[in-house]
């Protein structure tokens, strides 16, 4: 598993967990060719999943064994991403069953955004595993995903199996709103609107409701022991301007699984959407299903 450009530490790590930790530095990761190939696509059809008093979700099913995999986008972004498609054709090569969807109020979703909350997400989130899903599952969450597939270890522990976090951003939102000044923080109350800087959009600034960082705050994790079992193994580029590396090492010191490693790549921002992104990516999905697989 390791490689020239990949780095193995256990017990050194300044960091201890109960389980080990691998870190990442450089531009290239060494890894083994993922059992892959980026082909020609085959489309997969655009489907709904109805749900009575909450917007329909549109979604992707790619049907194949299990474990199935689940992709959980970041905030305000759709199933459409590299990641999510880079993932689908690693499944389809696999045999393996695949998700992605969007959030209620995002891409082809019913809903009004400016209405969407954490927990409503969170919501959406566990439709797609008790609706869609079959059998175990591994669930992949980039950003803000990433909190959510924390949420969702813990609601179905049966049949979340293992969790894979791109720059996962949990608590974050929450985080740096706490960490504005007082005066801008009551600006924002009074107005009802975060207009919170990102160069990952066309305008420059994410809208967010002041009353979605309020509900947010129902939905923290990193204050306490996270009550996650299963396999978790949290990926995060060093060059992360959005959300710092250290909430996946804050993350991976407060799941009570005894299985957690920690992925850093040096070079990569906070998207992780370059080739050697996508390959570290698809490699450590692949290695959790033959982990899993030597457990049935």
């Amino acid at each position: 598993m390791a490689g020239a450009g990949m780095t193995m530490l256990a017990a050194s790590v300044p960091w201890r967990f109960s389980g080990w930790a691998v870190f990442s530095f450089g531009p290239h990761c060494g890894l083994r060719a993922p059992r892959w190939l980026p082909a020609c696509r085959q489309k997969t059809s655009l489907s709904f999943l109805s749900r009575p008093d909450l917007p329909n979700l549109a979604y992707k099913h790619l049907k194949g064994k299990s474990p199935g995999v689940i992709f959980i986008p970041g905030y305000q972004s759709n199933m459409n991403g590299t990641k999510a498609l880079a993932i689908e054709e690693f499944c389809k090569s696999l045999g393996h069953a695949f998700i992605r969807f969007d959030y209620s109020g995002v891409g082809s979703s019913d809903g009004n955004l400016k209405e969407c909350t954490v927990g409503k997400w969170r919501k959406d989130v566990l439709s797609v595993i008790d609706d869609l899903a079959v059998g175990p599952q591994i669930l992949v969450g980039s950003s803000l995903g990433g909190w959510l597939m924390l949420h969702a270890a813990i609601a179905r522990p049966e049949k979340v199996v293992a969790l894979v976090g791109v720059a996962t951003a949990a608590d974050d939102l929450v985080t740096q709103f706490n960490q504005l000044s007082v005066e801008v923080k009551k600006e924002i109350e009074m107005k009802g609107e975060w207009l919170m800087p990102s160069k990952y959009v066309e305008e420059g600034v994410y809208h967010i409701q002041y009353s979605f960082i309020k509900e947010a705050e129902h939905h923290c994790l990193l204050h306490s022991p996270i009550p996650v079992t299963c396999p978790v193994r949290l990926l995060h580029g060093m060059k992360d301007d959005i959300v710092p590396w250290h909430t996946s090492i804050q993350v991976a010191d407060r799941v009570v699984s005894t299985d957690v490693d920690v992925i850093l790549r040096k070079h990569s921002d906070h998207r992780m959407k370059e080739k050697a992104d996508l390959q570290l990516l698809v490699y450590t999905i692949d290695d959790l299903i033959d982990k899993l697989s030597t457990l049935v």
